[in-house]
């Protein structure tokens, strides 16, 4: 298969509160061949296109095949997984370039990695699990129909990548781990909630999930700017899902109130 020889203009950064820079490779690749294996490359000659040796860029990876999401970063401006990036869906000819940056709501650890912490964090705050230790001699947990299952296996496809995160207006970068829990939470832990709260054990965690999402930083402060959802490598609903929450917010503070509680 004919290769091209392709530029990778990267934007680095040598650690969390340095200057960033750019730099420019050029490597041989197929069009079929994907932007982390064009960066092993850069890793094992790191020479620039103006020939200065410089330091391999620093990048995540995992399973390779969009399933793990550690491989997320901008791909010519647009947040995604590197590992289905192919060079042929960005350039056709010699000498064209494509571009690389970090995720830009996440603290950069350097060059091409990034901390996503903070979207663990929130994940842990609204109990983005099925509560079942010690529970296995109960049996067999609730069955579901196939219809709840349908909506239910879309949701559950999300990887915790942050591509919704990330090209979020209302998700900021937020470095201050004491202002994460008042700063919004993104559809990332909105859509698990539903997923979460949908599931006959994991409802009965409902009530602490719905607490989180009605409080500062909660659902009530999506701007439907709906980007996530076009970013979503999975194509999850996620504005259903920040639809779906926003009902059952409403619900529970109408509830909260007429039983007295604050």
């Amino acid at each position: 298969m004919r290769t091209v020889k392709v530029r990778f203009r990267i934007e680095r950064c040598e650690g969390p509160g340095k200057p960033s820079f750019w730099e420019t490779f050029e490597v041989n690749a197929e069009p079929t061949a994907n932007v982390l294996s064009c960066l092993q490359q850069i890793a094992a000659n790191p020479t620039t296109v103006e020939g200065k040796k410089s330091k391999p860029v620093v990048w995540d990876s995992g399973c390779l095949e969009q399933v793990c999401g550690a491989c997320t970063m901008r791909v010519n401006g647009k947040v995604r997984q590197s590992c289905t990036a192919l060079v042929g869906q960005y350039v056709t000819r010699d000498g064209e370039e494509i571009s690389l940056q970090p995720m830009s709501k996440f603290p950069v650890v350097r060059d091409l990695l990034v901390d996503r912490e903070r979207m663990f964090h929130n994940q842990k705050r609204i109990k983005g699990w099925v509560p079942i230790d010690g529970t296995y001699h109960l049996g067999s947990g609730p069955k579901e129909t196939p219809e709840q299952q349908e909506v239910r296996y879309k949701l559950s496809e999300c990887m915790s990548c942050g591509c919704c995160l990330d090209a979020c207006p209302q998700f900021e970068k937020v470095e201050d781990k004491s202002e994460w829990d008042t700063s919004f939470i993104g559809a990332h832990s909105i859509s698990l909630t539903r997923l979460f709260n949908s599931h006959p054990t994991g409802s009965v965690l409902a009530n602490d999930r719905l607490e989180v999402m009605s409080g500062a930083g909660g659902v009530s402060e999506c701007g439907n700017a709906q980007n996530c959802v076009k970013v979503c490598p999975k194509e999850i609903p996620l504005t259903e899902s920040i639809a779906a929450i926003g009902r059952a917010v409403t619900v529970y503070r109408v509830k909260k109130f007429f039983a007295g509680k604050k």
